[in-house]
């Protein structure tokens, strides 16, 4: 009996044995894949439901431009690992909610070799993500800067006046734009790279 109980005894411990290491390789797989969807996936969230400070984009003008105004304050900020300057060309703007308007950042690669960056972005507070709405912007994209020059890098946006029925941001009065840029040590694509000029090439 007790010969027989042993080997039932066995059979099921290592029958668990399988399943838990089923259920870790499981485990582990969805770990390995959801690193490589997270960043998009995370992007994807955000995008649509405006967490964490991130806007909307949106293709063409608000239908709709009310009284309530709102300010608007940009700001910029360098990873230490990049040897730029980065800065808006205007702090603040007051408009009113729905109307478009477009600002700009300049950068400035002020170390000795080309550099390439790409940057991210948020809204502060964050609940008025959702109803910050760009047309034309930079973030996301390679930007590619020779030693010592200088771009402007415009953003087109408006206000969604629905933010005005949202009674959590009543008392919102401004809304601070922020962008972060950071070295790019892989570049895949230099999207916001400016073509070369067919002008000096010929010269070469």
């Amino acid at each position: 009996m007790n010969s027989g109980t042993n080997e039932t005894e066995a059979r099921k411990q290592a029958a668990s044995n399988r399943r838990v290491a089923l259920v870790c390789g499981g485990i582990f797989t969805a770990m390995v894949g959801a690193s490589f969807a997270a960043v998009p996936l995370y992007q994807l969230f955000c995008q649509v439901t405006g967490f964490g400070g991130t806007t909307q984009r949106a293709e063409s003008d608000s239908a709709t431009v009310i009284d309530r105004q709102i300010t608007v304050r940009f700001d910029g900020n360098i990873n230490g690992e990049l040897p730029w300057s980065f800065k808006p060309l205007q702090r603040s703007v007051t408009l009113r909610m729905g109307e478009t308007m477009q600002v700009a950042y300049e950068a400035s690669n002020t170390g000795p070799d080309m550099t390439m960056g790409t940057s991210v972005f948020n809204v502060t507070p964050f609940e008025a993500g959702a109803y910050f709405n760009k047309m034309q912007c930079f973030c996301f994209t390679e930007q590619a800067l020779a030693s010592g020059e200088t771009v402007e890098m415009p953003v087109v946006f408006f206000v969604d006046p629905a933010m005005d029925e949202d009674p959590d941001l009543k008392h919102v009065k401004e809304i601070t734009l922020s962008y972060t840029f950071y070295p790019v040590q892989h570049p895949v694509k230099p999207v916001a790279a400016r073509p070369a000029d067919p002008a000096v090439g010929s010269n070469l």
